[in-house]
């Protein structure tokens, strides 16, 4: 994964700092592009641990058209709860301690974190106890999976982006339209987060399909590594729902940054010598959204240890 390093390199050098929403600031770019050949081994990096389990418990989510996190929670996923608990503290419902800002007071409060983290442990408990509960508060609203599953028309019906891609790449797969998106102006307001990977577009040459995703904000040291795999993988599921073998994954960037507390994290990264990328397996015979996790693995992954980094929120 020498490309991921070498994108921290030319922030270092052509980066600039600016403030941003989190208060922590940042250092980074507009525009940047990657490339993966996915013949050469499956994209996930090497100088620290990335978890695949969240990586394909996450994507599945997406491909089911869930945006509820009791699926997550079910499958030991924890990477989207903030945001599900931002809207019950900011709920009547809520009656537990006070909670205003609670994102940043976690990082510089290691007193209010540990309230901080009981209290989100207890929510995660109830969303996975109660039904009625989680269907108000784990829902995240029309994010990723609803918007990749069930785009609004507006006449009131939906389009099942996926299951026209693979189609469209079936029947007609020299197309300049194959294209997914997550960004509907109209819902953005009302997610829980705007997507970040907003869009991709495949492309089949010579029985090989690739997928190049446009990003429009990447937190580099803590995020990119997971959406390379996230979109490396789901490249390897449409293509095998096509039979197709894989080509190029490739990462376009808009504003592309490394957060200033991530400064010890990335020179303890930087030091490390990428090793040799792990081979991806699939050993199911089911459709897709079918596919059990467990069935899903890499062989061959050995990296460095975690980097421990803090969320910038």
């Amino acid at each position: 994964m020498k490309q991921f390093q070498d994108l921290i390199r030319h922030i270092e050098k052509n980066g600039v700092i600016r403030e941003d929403r989190t208060g922590v600031g940042t250092k980074g770019v507009f525009g940047y592009q990657m490339r993966f050949d996915l013949q050469e081994g499956f994209p996930i990096l090497t100088t620290k641990r990335v978890p695949f389990g969240l990586v394909k418990s996450e994507l599945m989510w997406f491909l089911r058209g869930d945006t509820n996190i009791r699926y997550l929670l079910e499958h030991k996923n924890h990477i989207w709860t903030e945001w599900a608990f931002e809207k019950y503290v900011k709920s009547p419902a809520y009656k537990g301690p006070d909670m205003t800002d609670f994102g940043r007071r976690a990082v510089k409060d290691p007193e209010f974190n540990t309230i901080y983290q009981e209290e989100v442990k207890a929510f995660e408990q109830r969303i996975l106890e109660d039904e009625d509960f989680a269907r108000v508060y784990g829902d995240l609203g029309h994010i990723y999976g609803y918007q990749w599953r069930s785009w609004p028309t507006r006449d009131g019906g939906k389009i099942d982006q996926i299951a026209d891609l693979i189609d469209q790449i079936k029947k007609n797969p020299y197309s300049r339209r194959h294209l997914l998106t997550a960004w509907n102006p109209e819902e953005v307001p009302d997610m829980a987060l705007p997507p970040c990977h907003t869009f991709c577009q495949f492309y089949v040459s010579e029985g090989r399909l690739s997928c190049q995703l446009y990003q429009r904000s990447a937190d580099v040291f803590l995020g990119v590594p997971f959406n390379i795999a996230s979109y490396a993988l789901l490249t390897h599921l449409i293509a095998r729902a096509c039979g197709l073998e894989v080509g190029e994954f490739i990462h376009s960037f808009g504003d592309a940054h490394l957060y200033l507390n991530h400064k010890e994290a990335v020179e303890e990264l930087m030091k490390r010598e990428p090793k040799s990328l792990p081979r991806l397996v699939i050993d199911s015979d089911e459709e897709m959204e079918a596919i059990d996790l467990k069935d899903i693995r890499l062989e061959g992954y050995e990296p460095y240890p975690t980097i421990k980094a803090p969320i910038a929120v």
